[in-house]
């Protein structure tokens, strides 16, 4: 589904990615783990066009993405989390999530003046189907409150709905399990297994808590220094020496 091919990244001399190469195959959960600076979330931010890659190729159902604007590629169903959520924290969380379906008819004002009762029929309809996402992700006795007021599991729990909004193909979380607790984590983690089966969403998620990884990722990547060390089931990430002595401190040895 999703194919980065020799990208690079540089920031004056820092070279953030050098020459990374992976692949997500459709209907999987991957997982992308290494240390601080290994150049994941650049990585996040290139594929999602918040970054212009200085070199390389990534395609997305085999058409070319880099190069394309963040709204171009959100428009291809690519949706995308942040590690600090960027929730609208003046809205409520039912307006959090009517914001986000594309190119929705009341956003030309004109609409408004000569269309109005299909903007009217569109809003209840985006409604309707936002409660049905609060429900499947157990936050609709919260739609009214600001969305600011959330926890910081609620807050992850939210980003999830609003990507269910986009109708999203892939969807890039970066450390969705961070500043969350245990029960939350639980929610979040069924969620995602729920997504992927039922509606055939992928995933590729960032993370540092390698039990969540190990149990909910399927394969498993890790970058170093800019670019892919390894790639393989759980087990195989959990028996690789370099990946043990690095990133994993031993913890499965």
């Amino acid at each position: 589904m999703l194919e980065v091919k020799d990208v690079e990244k540089s920031f004056g001399g820092l070279k953030a990615v050098a020459g990374c190469t992976l692949s997500v195959q459709e209907g999987t959960i991957t997982g992308l783990i290494g240390p601080n600076g290994a150049g994941k979330t650049t990585l996040f931010n290139i594929i999602t066009g918040f970054l212009k890659p200085d070199k390389g190729e990534i395609s997305f159902n085999g058409k070319r993405i880099d190069g394309l604007a963040p709204h171009q590629i959100y428009a291809r169903k690519i949706y995308r989390t942040f590690q600090i959520t960027r929730e609208f924290a003046q809205m409520t969380v039912l307006e959090n999530l009517m914001i986000m379906p594309y190119q929705q008819i009341g956003e030309r004002i004109w609409n408004t003046w000569f269309r109005p009762k299909a903007v009217l029929m569109q809003e209840k309809e985006i409604k309707e189907k936002a409660l049905e996402v609060l429900e499947f992700v157990e936050l609709i006795e919260l739609k009214d409150e600001y969305a600011g007021s959330l926890s910081g599991g609620q807050k992850k729990l939210l980003e999830i709905a609003r990507s269910l909004m986009a109708d999203p193909k892939l969807v890039l979380l970066d450390e969705p399990g961070a500043g969350i607790n245990k029960t939350l984590m639980k929610k979040l983690v069924t969620k995602i297994e729920m997504l992927r089966e039922e509606r055939n969403i992928t995933f590729l998620l960032i993370e540092h808590d390698m039990d969540l990884v190990m149990s909910l990722c399927n394969p498993v990547i890790v970058m170093s220094e800019g670019k892919k060390l390894a790639e393989g089931l759980p087990d195989e990430i959990k028996r690789n020496p370099q990946v043990l002595e690095a990133y994993l401190g031993g913890q499965y040895r």
